[in-house]
């Protein structure tokens, strides 16, 4: 918490939500009931804080104080006029009420006044926080916006909470009648912050629920792999496109960077080529590949190949092409057959010293 007390000024959602849960909170969100940027002017005429940032359209404002970035949001109100969409602000300054009431989730709709700490709901998030449900202000919030879903599946995994009966109801019939005119930038967000927590429980439900329709219309079976312990053993970057990425570029219209999108790539090439059981076929097959790519391997084929490349992958040849040269051959193409003849000899005997390189590159020679 922060070091500045007003009476319209409230902590507000997950920073509220994590302390009653006794949880580290990520961001220290704050809502003041008006002008907050105006508000934001008169406390750094006064010294109090320092503005980095505003954003009149939505009445927000990022303020450095007690030497921590903190975001200050108006009180406002926000209509769907296309769902699946950001929405459009509207009424800057409006009651506390009314701006609790466009939030996702009541665990996420409560405030916590700054000047007396006293916790204010207004739609019963605190009885809802005492029996770990989630549960969703009205009846077409997922229809305004379907990344909620996500949303709860990361909040169900984080929290240990269910979808009480009435919103677990609504999301079935969403994901049976599903709009996919919808922000894919924004459930793309929401897929990393979800798959990131690197939880297999997150994974199960994702397919079992079906929430995985809301990127594809095809039925699509889930691999039945431990996800989890793979990440874990073998760490990578990506985590989140280790869970979904094997489900194929087709099925996954998401904005996607270069890096990532080349991931995919890779698994997709992977998995259409036949790589033979020899150590040899699986460390060229694998080579310069990336982490992620060979994971998705693994999953979507069930295959061991992958798993048995990491263990080889820093295996090569001590010789060079300078050897090559020295031992009278001339540059040629000749050069990646040699080295490439050694490389098969070394992955089967990691121990081959350099001096036994160089002879079994001359008894080569002899041979060819």
């Amino acid at each position: 918490m922060i070091n500045l007390k007003d009476k319209n000024l409230y902590y507000i959602g997950g920073v509220v939500r994590d302390e009653l849960l006794g949880k580290e909170s990520f961001d220290i969100d704050l809502t003041y009931q008006g002008d907050a940027i105006e508000f934001c002017k008169g406390l750094e005429e006064r010294g109090k804080l320092k503005i980095l940032k505003v954003n009149p359209p939505f009445g927000t404002v990022r303020v450095l104080i007690d030497n921590k970035e903190v975001d200050i949001a108006s009180t406002r109100d926000e209509i769907y006029e296309q769902k699946g969409h950001l929405p459009t602000v509207s009424d800057i300054g409006c009651s506390l009420k009314q701006d609790v009431l466009r939030r996702d989730f009541t665990i996420n709709a409560l405030a916590k006044s700054t000047l007396t700490s006293e916790i204010i709901d207004y739609t019963g998030g605190l009885q809802d926080i005492k029996n770990k449900k989630l549960r969703v202000l009205h009846d077409g919030s997922f229809i305004d916006d379907p990344t909620r879903i996500i949303r709860a599946l990361k909040f169900a995994v984080r929290f240990g909470f269910e979808l009480d009966k009435h919103t677990k109801k609504l999301q079935e019939e969403y994901l049976n009648n599903i709009n996919y005119d919808m922000s894919q930038k924004r459930i793309k967000k929401e897929l990393i912050e979800t798959f990131n927590l690197n939880s297999q429980e997150a994974y199960e439900r994702f397919f079992n629920q079906k929430i995985y329709k809301l990127l594809t219309k095809k039925e699509i079976k889930k691999t039945e792999y431990n996800i989890e312990a793979l990440v874990n053993k073998y760490p990578v970057k990506h985590i989140w496109i280790v869970y979904i990425g094997w489900m194929g570029l087709d099925n996954l219209p998401l904005p996607f960077t270069k890096e990532e999108k080349r991931i995919i790539e890779e698994f997709e090439s992977l998995i259409s080529t036949d790589i033979k059981d020899d150590k040899y076929s699986i460390y060229k097959s694998f080579v310069g590949r990336t982490r992620e790519s060979i994971l998705l391997y693994t999953i979507a084929t069930s295959s061991d190949k992958g798993l048995r490349f990491f263990e080889i992958e820093k295996i090569k040849p001590d010789i060079t092409g300078k050897d090559l040269k020295e031992l009278g051959l001339a540059p040629s193409p000749k050069y990646a057959e040699i080295l490439d003849y050694v490389l098969k000899l070394k992955l089967e005997n990691p121990d081959m010293t350099k001096k036994e390189e160089i002879d079994a590159v001359k008894k080569y020679l002899t041979m060819s």
